[in-house]
Order: structure tokens, then C-alpha cells, then sequence
């Protein structure tokens, strides 16, 4: 059964949609959010959770023009994610169907919702979550190479090519730009393993590289450091390693 996040910034049609999922026998659990910040935010916690958890996400019910950030932009962004949940989109617009399936939306439902509309969206979703749990979902490219990042209440997307290093705080990271630093609510870990394809690598345990960034590697009395980004890091001894190697493998490209 189906656990679902239905987003939509009109209060009312977010209510009905809830209504009609959470009386479809498909569907274990259905939760509403009314902007695309709170929605990735609990997508992102979710993920980081595991699909165990009881906040799991399988499907988002998304609806393409609301204030902000649009369902486009969010499903592009999930795109990047390891294992992001599959997406319905619900929308009053025609005009929006090639491109959200170019993204690969299970199925585009048009307001008013139908009932049996609604509920032939929900089916097609369980066959392909069904169909995916025999194999590995593969791990893809982060969205367009962007992060969403909020500043002053306001969600801005940092180009993840922008980024020199990401340093650890706990749950969260600080990413750091050549002129900037946002905090994120996820944890070092997470970027690692969504990051790695875009040349960063683990140097210590709160802190992750862009490869190409670095601008020196430096021995001193046993120890490695790296410059990058204007900063001196430290490199543990259990990174060391693999970093030289990396870097040497750079070289001789």
C-alpha cells in the first residue's frame, strides 16, 4: 500500500485530494503540503529515514503552478535524489504534460479531479513501485546539478558546480561557495553518496571536496592537508590514501 504527500498551495483542493486518496484501499497513508519548500524538506527527511520508516514517501501528488517554486522545478530537483519518490502530477493545465513526462511522472491527473481518475493514477503508481522492488533503483544525476538552499525565507537552487567543499554539522551541512555558505538539513553522508558521480570525494569526517577545487595538497611532519577554496582542510589518515590516488589519476587526464 501506497504512503503519499499530496502538495498543492490552494487549501482547498489540497483537502479534497487528501480526502479522495485516503478513501482509495490502495493507499495506506496520504499527508498534505502547501508549499514545494515543506515538501522537499520532508522528502529529504523521509529519504534520509529509509523506506522502513513511518514517515516514508512513496508517491507525491504534486500540482505544477503554485507560488515559489513550481512542481516542474521539484520534480526536477527529486530527480537528483538516490531514491526519490515517484510522481502524479494534478494540475488544472493541459499545457505542462510533454514536460512532466520528460521527467518521468507516472501520470498526469487534470482538475477537477475524477474520482476514478484519481483512482487509476493510484493504481498505476502501486505496479510501478511494485514492479521496482526486485531491482535497485539506479543512482541519478543530481537535479539539473542543483541544490535547493533557503536564504531569507526564500528557496534559491545552487548550481552543485558552484560548490568547493561541504562541511559536516551533525544532521546538517554547510555548503561552501567561492563567495557563500548555506546550511542544509542533510547530513554529510547523504551529499557523499549523491555527489560522488560529480567528482567529490570524502577527505574527513566533516568534510567533503570538489576534486577539481583542490588547489594544493600539502605534507607537513606526517600529516595531509588540502588547500581549497582559500581553506586549509585537513586530510585523515584513513582518506589519505585515496585521495593521492585520485589526484594522481586527475593528473594524467
Amino acid at each position: 500500500m501506497l504512503r503519499i504527500l499530496a502538495v498543492d498551495d490552494e487549501e482547498p483542493a489540497l483537502a479534497e485530494l487528501l480526502y479522495l486518496l485516503r478513501a482509495d484501499p490502495h493507499v495506506l497513508s496520504a499527508e498534505g503540503a502547501t508549499d514545494a519548500t515543506d515538501a522537499l524538506r520532508r522528502i529529504s527527511q523521509a529519504i534520509d529515514a529509509g523506506a522502513d520508516s513511518p514517515d516514508a514517501i512513496d508517491v507525491l501528488f504534486l500540482d505544477i503552478q503554485m507560488a515559489g517554486l513550481t512542481g516542474l522545478d521539484v520534480a526536477r530537483l527529486l530527480a537528483g535524489f538516490a531514491r526519490p519518490p515517484l510522481i502524479v502530477f494534478v494540475t488544472a493545465h493541459e499545457g505542462f504534460a510533454v514536460q512532466a513526462f520528460d521527467l518521468k511522472a507516472v501520470d498526469y491527473v487534470l482538475k477537477p479531479v475524477r474520482t476514478e481518475r484519481l483512482a487509476q493514477a493510484v493504481r498505476r503508481a502501486a505496479e510501478q513501485l511494485a514492479a521496482q522492488e526486485n531491482r535497485p533503483r539506479p543512482v541519478p544525476e543530481t537535479a539539473a546539478g542543483h541544490i535547493p538552499v533557503e536564504l531569507g525565507g526564500v528557496t534559491r537552487l545552487v548550481a552543485v558546480a558552484d560548490i568547493v567543499y561541504a562541511e559536516a554539522h551533525g544532521d546538517y551541512a554547510r555548503l561552501y561557495t567561492g563567495a557563500e555558505s548555506h546550511l542544509v538539513r542533510i547530513p554529510l553522508t547523504t551529499l557523499e553518496e549523491r555527489w560522488q558521480p560529480h567528482g567529490f570525494v570524502r577527505i574527513h569526517r566533516r568534510h567533503l571536496v570538489a576534486l577539481h577545487r583542490i588547489d594544493e595538497l600539502r605534507l607537513d611532519a606526517g600529516s595531509m592537508s588540502v588547500r581549497v577554496g582559500g581553506a586549509e582542510l585537513a586530510v585523515s589518515r584513513r582518506h589519505a590514501s585515496r585521495l593521492r590516488d585520485l589526484l594522481m589519476r586527475t593528473d594524467r587526464r
